[in-house]
């Protein structure tokens, strides 16, 4: 294949416009440089000269990334004026500090033991099918396994690791579900 001198022009052209996208790309992607300013709260700015007006020090190494904070919602000297009140859901409770209604709290307490106790069942039911799959560590082999064993090997480390994850999510749904008064063994959840 012939290149005719209209089609390297052409080529030309196009490698010149993709060297000036990538600087122009370059260019927006680099950071200016940072400044951290002395101070309660102790602030980052990018404005050299003002920087330089606050005796603030250039930031050195790599990325800056600031993770603003959350003020408390009881404290009105942190609040901005007009900003919004704290709800309060009951009489009883005043801040986000301060004791919950008991009724709020039994009940509470009580979707949450339901909803673990879902979750239990669900996870004992995905426990019963693992432990049947992985056969005590004999399963049946599939297909090729008979002629590859390396792959029944594989199948049956990916069955136990999938029951040792199914006997641990049943132990932490039974410790949380332990963790309510009374509810050490909830209905349902007997020994299998």
């Amino acid at each position: 294949m012939y290149l005719t001198l209209k089609s390297f022009q052409s080529f030309r052209w196009l490698a010149a416009a993709a060297a000036g996208l990538c600087v122009v790309h370059g260019q927006a992607l680099a950071q200016e440089r940072i400044y951290r300013c002395p101070g309660k709260p102790v602030e980052y700015i990018n404005n050299a000269e003002l920087a330089k007006s606050r005796g603030c020090t250039l930031m050195e190494g790599g990325n800056i990334t600031i993770v603003q904070g959350t003020a408390p919602q009881g404290n009105t000297a942190t609040r901005p004026a007009g900003g919004p009140r704290p709800a309060s859901s009951t009489p009883s409770t005043r801040s986000s500090g301060e004791r919950i209604d008991s009724a709020d709290q039994r009940a509470r307490d009580s979707d949450a033991r339901v909803i673990l106790e879902a979750e239990l069942r669900k996870a004992e039911e995905r426990l019963a099918q693992a432990q049947k799959d992985y056969a005590n560590g004999e399963p049946e082999k599939q297909g090729i396994e008979s002629r590859n064993y390396q792959r029944y090997l594989d199948r049956v480390a990916e069955l136990k690791a999938a029951l040792a994850r199914a006997e641990s999510d049943v132990a932490g749904i039974r410790r949380e579900l332990g963790r309510f008064n009374g509810a050490a063994n909830p209905a349902g959840t007997a020994a299998k």
